[in-house]
């Protein structure tokens, strides 16, 4: 198939800091959208997989999922977006679209979805390159529609962080005076508070730290409770309807499932891997409490993110920088030190 290079910021191996590669786009087919990509947020995913975190990184491999840009060029079967539309990619660029999950809008859980890097591109065989390039190529049925009112950098976490806490909240049902919690305030904690928050719902922060406090607050918390102390947390034994647990390394899930309610549930969205220690069952039987976890959300479940987004003026609280600046922005994620998400403005790679 044709195609043509682009700038971007990649790495070659594990050991590698990400540095300026040359990749491959495909031309647009009919059914393609063309985007000059103008910002990208920066994902812990994106660490993980540059750093093979997870054992199935193939390089070289360029991150980046949380995507706005601009249309620069449309298929010819191309009907929802045109030339010069601001459009969002988010970490999807393709799945089966047949079974069962693609025909319920859950692209998300089909078993060939392909990622916006590090899947399988079917047109030029070879890997998916994400956003930390100049341009991006993906048929138009995974392009989402951004609303005109949003900070365009501000929106870009909302494609990854963003859907990540929505999706779960709104297949819980939370809405007006439920009672959710959130543990963890980074990336995907503030965007689950501020959705959470302007879903209806009370909103407690389950955090370690007082210094979260205030700030919690201002995102749209109504409670914090430290999870340290024992007092505060017999306090609120037994008063969640659903808890999103946004922390991303191993830790103990069960003095939180104590303060779900009577079919509560508490949704794991951070962390992947084996729990330590275990779960214990006793609440869970004895109060019909569960413990579950989710992914992303579908193209439409997205697309009715950005559009509630829209109509609430929802964005991520972000620190912009340049890619040249992307691997002490990696060195600064690991050490929680962003308000609460990097986002790279990708006219600096054209300079």
């Amino acid at each position: 198939m044709n195609h043509y290079s682009v700038k971007a910021y990649g790495a070659e191996s594990a050991e590698t800091d990400l540095l300026p590669l040359q990749i491959d786009r495909r031309t647009v087919t009919n059914t393609d959208v063309k985007i000059d990509i103008l910002y990208c947020g920066v994902c812990h995913s994106d660490l993980h997989f540059a750093k093979n975190d997870w054992g199935m990184t193939q390089y070289p491999v360029v991150p980046g999922h949380e995507i706005v840009g601009r249309v620069v060029e449309v298929g010819s079967k191309v009907s929802k977006h045109k030339v010069d539309d601001i459009v969002a990619v988010g970490c999807l660029v393709d799945s089966c679209r047949t079974c069962q999950n693609c025909k319920n809008d859950l692209e998300q859980y089909c078993p060939e979805w392909v990622g916006t890097y590090g899947g399988y591109d079917k047109h030029l065989e070879t890997n998916t390159h994400g956003g930390y390039s100049e341009t991006i190529v993906v048929d138009e049925a995974f392009v989402l529609s951004v609303p005109e009112n949003l900070d365009l950098a501000g929106i870009a976490p909302v494609l990854c962080a963003g859907i990540t806490t929505w999706s779960p909240l709104r297949h819980w049902n939370v809405g007006k005076d439920s009672k959710v919690a959130v543990v963890g305030l980074g990336g995907l904690g503030h965007m689950a508070i501020k959705l959470a928050n302007a879903l209806g719902a009370h909103v407690t922060l389950f955090s370690r730290s007082k210094g979260k406090i205030d700030d919690a607050k201002k995102l749209g918390a109504h409670d914090v409770v430290i999870s340290t102390d024992e007092a505060a947390m017999e306090q609120v034994m037994g008063k969640f309807d659903v808890i999103i647990d946004t922390v991303p390394y191993v830790h103990d899930l069960n003095p939180y499932v104590n303060t779900l309610n009577t079919n509560g549930t508490l949704v794991v969205v951070g962390y992947l891997g084996p729990l330590d220690p275990m779960l214990v069952t006793v609440p869970m039987i004895m109060g019909r409490k569960s413990v579950a976890g989710s992914l992303i959300g579908g193209i439409a479940e997205t697309q009715e993110l950005l559009d509630f987004c829209g109509e609430h003026n929802i964005t991520s609280d972000i620190e912009v920088i340049k890619i040249q600046d992307i691997n002490s922005a990696y060195e600064r994620m690991l050490k929680s030190d962003v308000k609460y998400r990097f986002v790279i403005d990708m006219s600096s790679l054209k300079s």
